[in-house]
Order: structure tokens, then C-alpha cells, then sequence
């Protein structure tokens, strides 16, 4: 273990709120949004502690945290999900909270009921919140009531496969099978006949056993045309809730998010605002604390929206919205959770520029495989109106045992040409050598003519990025 000092403390009239800050907080996590959450941390006065597995001695988030403690091997199992260890830790430390980042155990229920029956915050949003929306048709049946717009489908999961193909044909192919306790992207298959579902079933339903514990799936309409835009929100815990706009995550890869962006370049004001009411409401429905993330699929046709899903937790891609709203979620979402009262009101939003994000990882720009190694060689951009979010340093080694993200680029400009301009002129001047990265793909994104025009949807990678290399 390792100390550090920490920040100086903040100011009286912060103090003065109902809310009372944490001495220390332990970071269950690692990379980027652990460094993301420290730097948070010492602007607020406020201790750390890194944990960190035997692979990840020499990352950057144990070196800049006030304490350190190893809680394991390589594997995630064993470490950043062992979650005995990680409350070890906290113990050890002193830690009166634990922020838990994204991934990992960002939206276990079972970890935020056992931090509280240790005396310690959970950063984030309650138990229920999480199960009442970590649940996928519980989620749904609750955005029914709500009053959010779904696709057809079904509310709740399917008993079995002569179910699932008997509400298939009442909804119309295609059809998409989706697990009851999916996210991020997994547990997700389209199908486009009865043989086809009846073939795929029991294995997207044993995939989904084994990626959640859980293999209930339910069936939806799917859309062909999409768009994936997410509203950004930001509770309290005394009911005040309000929407920062939204962001658009239409450039995917399997359903894995690659670039996004704020604000969409698709939604005219009283969409914007349309969308923005359901994701409170659906906030209202289950009392809603902290920060989260409301997804919706907008059809690229007749732009109507349809609820996807709720991410209780932080987002990969929130300094798109920090930066188009000059709100720092991080810190905003200690605070929610030491009970500090919501200064913000949604009339004080106000978006008037334009933010890019292109999520870096340490893979093959053609093939996507992993490429972990040793970084020979590091130069990052600048200017204004550029930031870097990121672990690595110069002779950094990636190890290969976590996802392949090794940082965020984020451009922000007055317009969403002027933005892409800045993204592009970033990008030829990020050099990582000793691996391969991403970067070069990126660089085919920014210059098609169906990005700049803003003419795609989530199909865009595979249908029409290779008519532009």
C-alpha cells in the first residue's frame, strides 16, 4: 500500500449543504474512469484508494491515488469482481465509499446491498434502482406504465422457444431475442424466420446463461433503420431529476459503441425535449437517484423513439456531455451520493456547441483482434478543445486480460463540422507505436461523406464504411 497527500478541501459554502462529502473513497476499478473518478476526488477534497490486480502494478490509477491495495490476480474473477476483496479493502483503508465506475460490478444489486450492511456509500444509484431496471422486462413493464414508448414485443420473458416463436408471429419478422438480463451490447440476436429463431434459441438462450447467470429471453420488434440515442440524467435524493440532452451512439461495431456524440444530429428541439420528459418519467417511476442513462432507438424513417434499456451506473461516453454542458457527472454523482442537493435545473442547461468521442483500444484497425504489448512510443493531441481520457504512459505495457479500450479521444467545437474537423486533425497527430490501435479506422469514420452528412444508422460500419477506403 502506498500514500500520497491529498487535494485541498472544498470550499465553505459547499460545505453549508445538506449533503456531507466522504473522507475516503475506494475506486473499484481500473483505467481511465478510475483515474477519471480520482482526479474528481481531489478536486473535492476527497482521499483515495486504487485497487488494482497483480497485472495492472504499474497502471497509472495506482501510481495517482492517495493508497493502493492489490486485491488479486489477472483474472477479473479473482480481483475487480471479487467483491469479499474489495470490501477488504475498503475495510482496511478507512473507506466511507466505494465508487464503482462502469463494468465490473457497476450494476450489481448484490454488491450495493452488501456496501450498505458494511456502513459503506455505494456511488450510484440504490439497490431497487438497479434491480427495478438492471432487469430488462421488468424494465420494460415499468416504462409501459410510465407512459415510454416500446417497440412490440413482449413485456415480460418468454417460457420457451414454441413461445417465443407464437409471439414472433404475432409481432411480425424480424424479430429480435434479447436477454431478460442483458447489457452492454450482449445477449442479443436477430432473427428473420420462424426456422431461424427455433434453431437459435436454446443456444442464444444458453450464451445468455452463461454471460448472465441468467438465460430468460424475451422477443421485440426489430428495427431495421436505427438510431441509438441515450439520454443523460442527473438525480438526487430528494426527487429532483433532470435530463442533460442526449447522445448519439449510432456508430457500433456488434453492438459495442465505437464513436459518440453530442448533441444528435438528428433530433430537432421538441424531439430533443420529447425524448428528455420520457426519460424522467421512466426516473420517476422507480424514485431514481444519481446518474444513469435512459437508450432509445430512433427509427431513421418516421423518428419515432422506442425505449431500449436503462444503464444505472456511469457511462463510457459521459465527457461528450460534460463537455457540451460544462457539468462534470463525476463529480456531480459524489455529491448525489454524499446527499447534496441538486443545484442544477434543467432550464440551466444549455447546449450550444458540439462534442465527439472515438473510444481508442489497442486492436487491429481491420481485423479488431486485441493487440496488447509494450507502447514504444506515445504523443498525444492537443489544443483547444481537445482531451485525452486515458491510462497508458510511454513504455506502458497493455496487458491482454481486460477489454481492449486504452483511452477516449473527446473534440469539442461550436459546430458539428467544426468538430469533426478537430476530431480528424486529433487523430493524425495521436501516435501509439509498440501496438496497434484502432486509430486509423477512426480515421476512415471521420472522413466518409455519410458521417459528415450525418446520413447513417446503426448498420453504418458494416454497410457503408468500405465504399469510403
Amino acid at each position: 500500500m502506498t500514500s500520497k497527500k491529498t487535494a485541498a478541501s472544498i470550499s465553505p459554502e459547499e460545505q453549508k449543504e445538506e449533503g456531507k462529502l466522504f473522507r475516503k473513497v475506494l475506486i473499484a476499478n481500473r483505467g481511465e474512469i478510475a483515474l477519471r473518478v480520482i482526479r474528481a476526488c481531489r478536486e473535492l477534497g476527497i482521499s483515495t484508494v486504487a485497487v488494482y490486480s497483480t497485472a495492472d502494478e504499474h497502471s497509472l490509477h495506482v501510481k495517482l491515488a492517495d493508497e493502493a491495495v492489490c486485491i488479486g490476480p489477472a483474472q477479473s474473477k479473482l480481483s475487480y469482481l471479487n467483491i469479499a476483496s474489495l470490501l477488504s479493502a475498503a475495510d482496511i483503508t478507512g473507506a466511507d465509499a466505494i465508487h464503482p465506475g462502469y463494468g465490473f460490478l457497476s450494476e450489481n444489486a448484490e454488491f450495493a446491498r452488501l456496501c450498505a450492511e458494511c456502513g459503506i456509500t455505494f456511488i450510484g444509484p440504490t439497490r431497487s434502482n438497479i434491480e427495478s431496471m438492471g432487469e430488462k422486462t421488468r424494465a420494460r413493464a415499468i416504462a409501459r406504465e410510465a407512459g415510454v414508448p416500446l417497440l412490440p414485443g413482449t413485456v415480460s420473458a418468454v417460457p420457451g422457444k414454441e413461445a417465443a416463436i407464437e409471439e414472433a408471429a404475432k409481432i411480425g419478422y424480424p424479430v429480435i431475442l434479447k436477454a431478460a438480463a442483458g447489457g452492454g451490447g450482449r445477449g442479443i440476436h436477430v432473427v428473420y424466420s420462424a426456422q431461424q429463431l427455433e434453431s437459435s434459441f436454446d443456444r442464444v438462450s444458453s450464451e445468455a446463461g452463461a454471460a448472465f447467470g441468467n438465460p430468460a429471453m424475451y422477443v421485440e420488434k426489430y428495427c431495421e433503420h436505427p438510431r441509438h440515442v441515450e439520454i443523460q440524467v442527473l438525480c438526487d435524493k430528494y426527487g429532483n431529476r433532470i435530463a442533460l440532452g442526449e447522445r448519439d451512439c449510432t456508430i457500433q461495431r456488434r453492438h459495442q459503441k465505437m464513436v459518440e456524440e453530442a448533441p444528435s444530429p438528428v433530433l430537432d428541439a421538441q424531439l430533443r425535449e420529447t425524448m428528455c420528459d420520457a426519460a424522467i418519467r421512466l426516473c420517476n417511476a422507480v424514485n431514481y437517484e444519481n446518474v444513469g442513462t435512459v437508450e432509445f432507438l430512433v427509427d431513421n424513417d418516421t423518428k419515432q423513439f422506442y425505449f431500449m434499456e436503462m444503464n444505472t451506473r456511469i457511462q463510457v461516453e459521459h465527457p461528450v456531455t460534460e463537455m457540451v454542458t460544462g457539468i462534470d457527472l463525476i463529480k456531480e454523482q459524489i455529491k448525489s451520493a454524499a446527499g447534496f442537493r441538486l443545484k442544477i435545473k434543467r432550464s440551466d442547461v444549455r447546449i450550444q456547441s458540439h462534442a465527439i468521442e472515438c473510444r481508442v483500444n489497442a486492436e487491429d484497425p481491420d481485423t479488431f483482434a486485441p493487440s496488447p504489448g509494450k507502447i514504444t512510443a506515445l504523443h498525444t493531441p492537443g489544443g483547444l478543445g481537445v482531451r485525452i481520457d486515458s491510462f497508458v504512459y510511454d513504455q506502458y505495457k497493455v496487458v491482454p486480460f481486460y477489454d481492449s479500450m486504452i483511452g477516449k479521444l473527446i473534440v469539442h467545437a461550436p459546430t458539428r463540422l467544426e468538430a469533426i474537423a478537430k476530431m480528424r486533425q486529433a487523430l493524425d497527430e495521436y501516435v501509439i507505436e509498440g501496438i496497434k490501435t484502432n486509430i486509423p479506422f477512426h480515421k476512415k469514420i471521420m472522413a466518409s461523406k455519410k458521417f459528415r452528412d450525418a446520413d447513417y444508422d446503426t448498420h453504418f460500419l458494416e454497410e457503408f464504411l468500405p465504399k469510403y477506403e
